[in-house]
Order: structure tokens, then C-alpha cells, then sequence
């Protein structure tokens, strides 16, 4: 699995961060999972066609030492479909920019 990974958390940065994706993202059955839609301006002609699949997003799990981003851009309402799968240059560099304005706006250094 292709994933950006961002460890070596202090336990303080994991409940500042938690605290953050409870209030601003969407939540997954699996504790600690979260989702990240992605913006329909960066989704391929096959994804943007699929508006049954949407919102199209990325999983993240937050754990205490670590916060994992999977680069698989999938939907929450089917487990098979063409317009799964790994996310194109520019879906994954929105994505790590994402993240990484996350930890900006939270003044947590990695």
C-alpha cells in the first residue's frame, strides 16, 4: 500500500491532532480513522463520472505515534469500482499538502 506517513509524534501533537480530525473531518466506524474527501476539481474524467461513488476520499488513521494517509483515493459506498484507485500526481501532492497544512495550523513540528 502507497501511504504517506508522518511518525514520531509526541503524545501532546497526537491529542491536538485528534482533537482536530474529531472537529473537522468525517469520521469512520474504526476508531481512529478518518476521511478526506477530495476536491471534484482533481478528480480524472473516470472518477468525475461516477457521481454514485462520491465523495471520493483518502483514509487517514491517527494513532499516538503516527499519522498514516493511505494514497488510495476510494469511495465510502462500494468496495469495487474502476474509479478506486491509486491517487494521480497531482490528487496525491493536494492530499500530502492537506496534511501538511494540518500540522502548519496546529504549530506541530516534524
Amino acid at each position: 500500500m502507497k501511504q504517506y506517513v508522518v511518525d514520531e509524534l509526541r503524545l501532546e501533537d497526537y491529542h491536538r491532532l485528534k482533537e482536530h480530525l474529531d472537529k473537522t473531518l468525517q469520521t469512520c466506524s474504526i476508531d481512529g480513522v478518518y476521511w478526506i474527501p477530495i476536491k471534484t476539481t482533481l478528480l480524472t474524467p473516470d472518477q468525475a463520472e461516477h457521481t454514485g461513488c462520491h465523495p471520493l476520499c483518502f483514509s487517514v488513521e491517527l494513532e499516538p505515534e503516527r499519522l498514516t494517509c493511505e494514497l488510495l483515493l476510494r469511495t465510502q459506498n462500494r468496495i469495487h469500482c474502476s474509479c478506486i484507485g491509486y491517487a494521480t500526481e497531482k490528487q496525491r501532492n493536494w492530499v500530502v499538502q492537506f496534511i501538511d497544512t494540518i500540522f502548519e495550523q496546529l504549530d506541530i513540528i516534524t
